[in-house]
């Protein structure tokens, strides 16, 4: 198996907006960011994903560019980018930039051109199509909800946007496009940063005879959205243009993939993705007529097998529970009904997630336990698509089964600003931020985590730390285990004489299971003791397991660990430090030594 940084990387994702606020104006920037890359250092991880920080209206959040060479004045300034940069590589941590190609703003240069007429210059950089019939040339619907055409009166044609109206779709076919965008990727690259997480990188290809075909409400609609017929060929030469220049991280979001389509993007034999989001366990949560339901543990044990196996020695997963457009994991596959609940199946779902193989991707907020918003008034959100799908929904549904179902699925669940501390704006401003805070756990603030050796942060932290102590959890190959079970989840981790077990219990009950293999060295666990078959209520622990019990492996843990030693109940002394001498005292008193 090939080894390269991004593999053994851990990468902690910023929404500038968010993050922290500088200036006192209730929107994050970048200066906010720079007065906490100590603590993202701290965590552990060694890249950021900055999601948008260039030039735009901001009808989405964003991820509706206007110039992809400037800085959103919200954020600050291309010094404040640049110094950014600077301060993160000093200590150690490598940027990643959102790069949105499929589409920019309508506010862009490019699109305020090509909408002035049918034979300006930059006509074709976007996508134009007459109507049928005063209509819209198909049924073809928008993300956000509507059709994905929209009608331009000074030129009386139609313009494709798959997203809001105020991101027209560019056109890839167009070789001019492409040249822009890999002049634009190098522009960056040149000045340092480290790589692209890449929105929707699939849907760049349009696949025009399944759009015709579509029709209002379609289940398939991202079927006819994604992996167009020459997404590769566009991909293969973004890397041979631009990529293969580069010692880049290159994630893709990938809506609709399968673990064959997942090989095509980002195999090891490819010239295209170093990884890529698959969608399969997100979208676990739906049920009828707007309702949620809590995502079943056999149907993300299937997932979850299909692409560990599946990529394993081919290509590299990316592993994550949250982001920007997913509502809080805690809230989703978690319980935050009560407090201990939250914290134990927080720390749960941290370690089913993160100690399979791929690379973890942490989004702020994330490692305190924060929750879902749980607004209680649309007048609250923010979200576009939210508001956009609002309108749609008042017409079928009650106010009260609407709400309920924002507050589950929302993106903006995921939006609010970082509470730090326990200030009335929660140390993220001095001012009301652009988006209201939570609406359930005022005590979840960093400060709070930082001062509870117990929080879900240090948990991450440890979580992090050990799986760049042993190898096995990088690279080691997957099996999972307990396949029947309706509660736990399990899995081996093997590298040559290193094996790792870990086990999940998904449910708040008790439950007992007949593991032979728990035997080992103790990890990590949620819970202070250990109860070998017992599992408690969202219990999590692993085990250095197999020929890795030797002497070494143990030592190596009690020394990270500071274990105190008994022999009996009497208190031999802590383990603290290497030296031989100690270790042979160990090897002589091994047969009578506990540790805790």
């Amino acid at each position: 198996m090939q080894k390269s940084w991004w593999q053994e990387a851990a990468v902690y994702q910023i929404y500038p907006r968010s993050f922290q606020d500088s200036n006192n104006d209730g929107i994050g920037d970048l200066q906010g960011i720079i007065s906490r890359l100590d603590y993202i250092k701290n965590l552990g991880v060694d890249v950021i994903w900055l999601c948008p920080v260039y030039q735009s209206p901001n009808y989405d959040n964003g991820y509706d560019i206007s110039d992809y060479q400037d800085i959103m004045a919200d954020f600050g300034t291309m010094a404040d980018f640049e110094e950014l940069l600077k301060q993160a590589h000093q200590k150690g941590l490598k940027i990643i930039m959102d790069l949105v190609v499929n589409h920019t703003s309508f506010k862009h240069r490019w699109f305020v051109e090509s909408r002035k007429s049918k034979d300006n210059e930059y006509r074709d950089y976007y996508i134009w199509r007459e109507g049928k019939n005063d209509q819209p040339p198909n049924l073809q619907q928008s993300v956000f909800e509507g059709s994905a055409w929209q009608y331009d009166e000074d030129t009386e044609m139609y313009y494709l946007h798959l997203y809001t109206k105020e991101q027209p779709d560019l056109n890839w076919e167009n070789e001019k496009v492409r040249n822009e965008v890999y002049k634009m990727m190098e522009w960056w690259l040149d000045k340092g940063i480290d790589g692209f997480r890449m929105d929707v990188i699939n849907q760049i290809s349009k696949d025009f005879e399944k759009m015709d075909k579509a029709i209002i409400n379609d289940p398939h609609m991202y079927e006819i959205i994604s992996n167009g017929p020459r997404v590769h060929e566009f991909l293969q030469e973004m890397h041979d243009r631009v990529l293969a220049k580069y010692d880049t991280m290159t994630v893709g979001e990938t809506a609709d993939v399968s673990v064959e389509d997942a090989l095509l993007y980002a195999g090891f034999d490819r010239r295209e993705l170093k990884m890529i989001f698959q969608f399969e366990h997100m979208s676990l949560d739906k049920g009828p007529n707007l309702t949620y339901q809590r995502p079943k543990l056999a149907d993300l044990k299937v997932v979850f097998e299909r692409w560990q196996t599946g990529l394993n020695g081919k290509a590299w997963n990316a592993l994550y529970w949250d982001n920007h457009d997913r509502p809080r994991a805690v809230s989703k596959y978690g319980d935050d009904s009560t407090p201990f609940y939250l914290e134990k199946s927080a720390k749960m779902l941290a370690l089913f997630m993160f100690w399979m193989q791929g690379t973890p991707y942490i989004y702020q907020g994330e490692e305190i336990g924060m929750t879902n918003a749980y607004y209680q008034s649309m007048t609250q959100y923010r979200d576009v698509d939210a508001l956009n799908k609002y309108e749609v929904f008042k017409q079928n549904y009650d106010e009260e089964t609407i709400i309920a179902y924002f507050g589950k699925r929302s993106r903006d669940n995921a939006r609010m600003p970082i509470p730090w501390d326990n200030s009335r704006f929660g140390g993220f401003s001095i001012v009301q931020p652009w988006l209201a805070p939570s609406q359930k756990y005022t005590n979840i603030t960093v400060e709070n985590a930082l001062k509870d050796p117990n929080s879900v942060y240090y948990f991450y932290r440890d979580l992090l730390r050990l799986r760049k102590e042993y190898e096995v959890l990088i690279y080691g190959d997957y099996q999972q285990l307990l396949k029947e079970h309706l509660q736990v989840y399990a899995y081996r981790r093997t590298l040559n004489e290193q094996q790792v077990i870990v086990i999940c219990n998904y449910s708040k009950d008790e439950v007992e299971i007949d593991l032979e293999f728990i035997q080992g060295t103790l990890l990590i666990s949620n819970y202070e003791d250990d109860l070998k078959q017992i599992l408690r209520s969202y219990e999590a622990k692993a085990y250095l397991a197999g020929k890795q019990t030797s002497l070494f492996y143990l030592l190596k843990f009690l020394n990270n660990h500071k274990i105190r030693l008994y022999r009996g109940d009497n208190y031999v002394g802590m383990f603290s430090s290497w030296n031989w001498w100690l270790y042979w005292c160990c090897i002589k008193i091994f047969n009578g030594i506990n540790y805790n």
